[in-house]
């Protein structure tokens, strides 16, 4: 939370500071993280988050794919402005290929619309998983990070996506039915991960305290109940020019740079790319056949 908060006033006063981190990313693709960014409830900024941190990391020279699971939303594209002909179902045409469904969208962000594919995952035939997997296997040829934006709530689908994933945001904002909802996300993964590695986004605050206070209350709760500590991945503070770029279908990174959301997110990408060294659970091809494990069941 400190170093986050430093970030944050060094980029406020325009003058951010990059510190020094081992490298994350070697030559194998297995490297590529891949973080789920979820939260306990709708409404809270998710998608907005994953998209606007996407950009923040691009510029940072990190090759970025956003992967968008809310199934049945298609929020990435609302976010971008954008319009997906293909989503992730039509992978299991033989003429379609990744290149196929991969967006080039916006801003520089690419992605892949998540459509009801995943979601049916549970009908496909043993051919049709094993297309859809060596398809989507390339996504770590092209990507160094893979944003991964889930659905709300505990659903099957979205638990399956952040229990394979390297990492989790978790997105909160300080409103008691927030916290509440988050929790419950925490409950779940605490019991359910094998490897945990959950961090808390929390958005419109106010000010830093709000955010602390947040954090410590859901890390003492976490600790005394669910024997899980609790770290925070940065905080956003409220700010109108966010719901302005909401409005027009832009990422407000890119239609207002220079705004207090846009310096939080850019913090927040900073922390994940020189703060402390990840490591990689499975790598792409391993998140994948968990996914689909879960989806027989």
């Amino acid at each position: 939370m400190v170093d986050q908060a430093a970030k944050l006033r060094q980029l406020v006063e325009g003058d951010a500071i990059k510190t020094k981190g081992a490298g994350l990313f070697g030559e194998d693709d297995k490297n590529t993280r891949i973080i789920a960014v979820t939260s306990g409830k709708g409404g809270v900024g998710k998608t907005n988050l994953t998209v606007n941190l996407a950009i923040a990391l691009k510029e940072e020279g990190q090759r970025v794919l956003v992967i968008d699971a809310d199934l049945g939303m298609a929020n990435v594209d609302v976010v971008l402005g954008s319009l997906s002909r293909y989503h992730l179902l039509h992978l299991l045409d033989p003429d379609i290929s990744l290149k196929d469904v991969l967006i080039n969208g916006p801003y520089g962000i690419n992605y892949i619309s998540g459509g009801s594919g995943i979601e049916k995952a549970k009908d496909f035939t043993p051919d049709e998983r094993e297309m859809l997997m060596g398809k989507l296997a390339g996504c770590s040829e092209i990507a160094d990070i893979i944003l991964i934006d889930t659905g709300a709530g505990l659903g099957q689908n979205v638990m399956s996506f952040i229990l394979a994933a390297d990492e989790v945001l978790l997105v909160t904002t300080p409103e008691p039915t927030a916290l509440t909802d988050a929790y419950a996300v925490m409950k779940a993964y605490s019991l359910h991960a094998s490897n945990k590695n959950l961090k808390v986004v929390v958005n419109r605050v106010y000010d830093e305290s709000e955010s602390e206070d947040v954090i410590t209350k859901l890390d003492q709760t976490s600790k005394k109940f669910l024997k899980m500590p609790i770290t925070s991945a940065g905080y956003i503070f409220e700010d109108r020019k966010v719901s302005g770029a909401v409005r027009k279908q832009k990422p407000f990174m890119a239609t207002e740079p220079d705004s207090l959301a846009s310096k939080c997110v850019k913090a927040m990408a900073s922390s994940l790319l020189y703060g402390e060294q990840i490591r990689v659970k499975r790598g792409w091809r391993g998140f994948l056949n968990q996914i689909f494990n879960f989806s027989r069941k």
